[in-house]
């Protein structure tokens, strides 16, 4: 089971190509400061403009970087189904483990082509497999029945669950089960998420507020309603700054202001403007994490 602050690694870039020193230190920082897992190469690594020899080599840098510390979870997924096996095949291989594998974008797969996908997968690769449920990005939105039926396959272990419908965890929780792992995508609905049977979050703002967000998922744990209200508060300004353009422009942006990379992004994302670059930082300040 994967539980607590899981952050969804940014990919620092620099002159255009991967900043491995800089990753590979942004991997470390994230463990010193709490984060209990990490994914490399989702949507906010950029996979979708990463090619294939990056994606692999962000995912082994990642790997050897934490050193066992903490779960990888490696972002594996396509719109096409072969590829999505040739990362999986990757990430087993690299000593990932798990994979977040979304749902196929673009072309709109119909609820058993999605189940299919999944099988494809799951049967080609024996690792274990966490849906990515993002219909804001792919489109389609995979049912909790559609779900339920993975779920019957020993390495479909869980979702993550990025649709901020509140009443999908506990849905699930009841169709599937207590066992099958539930983790937001949506960072400002990560309390609501847990209190509807939700097990931990895949979270963009871990990524500069790491600390914060382990220190709220341990609180949660331990029934200290007092500091997860806090902490609650005290992020969701923050939240909503790194979301106010494309993600990970915000967020990259954001972690410069710290000095842990460059704000570099690959187009067709762009840096974030005047305007946004305000807000982030004043969000910043107000969450503890900038002076």
């Amino acid at each position: 089971m994967f539980t607590g602050s899981i952050v969804a690694l940014l990919t620092p870039f620099k002159n255009g190509k991967v900043d491995e020193k800089a990753f590979q230190s942004f991997v470390d920082w994230q463990i010193v400061q709490g984060t209990h897992g990490l994914v490399p190469v989702g949507t906010t690594g950029e996979s979708p403009t990463l090619s294939h020899e990056e994606h692999r080599r962000v995912v082994d840098l990642c790997i050897e970087a934490a050193a066992g510390r903490v779960p990888v979870i490696a972002g594996a997924g396509s719109n096409s189904t072969a590829e999505a096996i040739e990362f999986t095949r990757h990430a087993k291989k690299a000593g990932a483990d798990a994979v977040l594998s979304v749902t196929p974008y673009y072309n709109k797969p119909t609820q058993e082509g999605l189940y299919q996908h999944y099988k494809a997968i799951h049967d080609a690769v024996e690792i274990p497999i966490i849906i990515y449920n993002i219909p804001g990005r792919s489109v389609v939105d995979m049912t909790v029945a559609t779900m339920a039926r993975l779920a019957k396959l020993p390495n479909i272990v869980g979702v993550k669950d990025a649709t901020a419908d509140l009443t999908r965890p506990l849905r699930t929780r009841v169709e599937i089960g207590p066992e099958f792992c539930q983790l937001s995508g949506e960072d400002a609905t990560v309390v609501g998420y847990l209190a509807q049977g939700g097990h931990g979050c895949i979270s963009v703002t871990a990524n500069v507020a790491p600390a914060q967000c382990s220190q709220l998922h341990a609180a949660w744990q331990a029934k200290d309603w007092p500091t997860v209200e806090r902490l609650r508060d005290q992020l969701m300004p923050l939240h909503h700054a790194i979301f106010l353009e494309t993600s990970p422009s915000p967020v990259k942006y954001a972690a410069s202001l710290l000095g842990l990379c460059s704000e570099e992004v690959r187009l067709p994302v762009v840096p974030v403007t005047d305007a946004t670059k305000t807000a982030v930082r004043e969000a910043m300040v107000k969450a503890g994490v900038l002076n």
